[in-house]
């Protein structure tokens, strides 16, 4: 049996490095309704498969999500990316990851300005991109290609991972990388052990199981 080692891992952003907790309750605060009833209506749409910002526009109906997003940034409510915002394992597993030698990127579904702020936190990666500066969003085959370009390796010997099925894990294995499933966040957790994960070459609660595991 050939043996190929793992040259690059490529991590997901939101609930993979980034916990949204955050993230949601600033929406809450924006849209005038209680942390919790947005809580529960993310927790909804996510488990009927559909988007999450259509939480969004049902805690405010006709909303305009894009509009609302310029009209937050406008009113000094925007993005904001802070080291409490990420996961305790996110700096050693990175850290560890490099130092074995694996090249460390970062890449998701997330804007131009998410791109901007995870810079600013000097995270122990070799690259950092965006959907929203690629023009390219999961589970579409183009960011997969640039994963892969990003990464500097052969498909093969790259590992996306991420929380969700429909957007992580099936897209990843179809442009050939291997991939590990985090069960982290409402999607990890909710689609953890289904049909919908099974694909993944690994199943994990924790970055800190990654490097053993690619090193196996």
């Amino acid at each position: 049996m050939v043996v190929r080692r793992i040259e690059a891992v490529a991590f997901d952003i939101g609930e993979t490095l980034v916990c949204d907790d955050r993230y949601w309750a600033s929406w809450a605060e924006w849209l005038g309704v209680p942390r919790h009833a947005l809580s529960a209506l993310v927790g909804a749409v996510v488990a009927q498969g559909r988007d999450s910002a259509d939480a969004i526009r049902i805690a405010k109906p006709g909303a305009d999500v894009a509009a609302e997003y310029r009209a937050r940034e406008a009113a000094g409510h925007g993005e904001r990316l802070e080291e409490s915002d990420l996961y305790p394992d996110v700096r050693p597993v990175l850290s560890d990851l490099r130092q074995a030698g694996v090249r460390v990127v970062i890449a998701g579904n997330q804007s131009a300005r998410a791109a901007e702020l995870l810079r600013a936190l000097d995270l122990p990666a070799d690259a950092i991109a965006t959907s929203g500066e690629w023009g390219a969003a999961k589970p579409e085959r183009e960011f997969f290609d640039r994963v892969v370009g990003l990464a500097q390796a052969v498909p093969e010997r790259i590992v996306y991972v991420g929380d969700h099925p429909a957007n992580d894990v099936g897209p990843a294995k179809a442009a050939g990388l291997r991939v590990a499933h985090i069960r982290r966040g409402p999607w990890g957790h909710l689609w953890a052990g289904s049909a919908a994960s099974a694909a993944a070459d690994w199943h994990i609660g924790s970055l800190a199981e990654l490097p053993p595991l690619i090193e196996e």
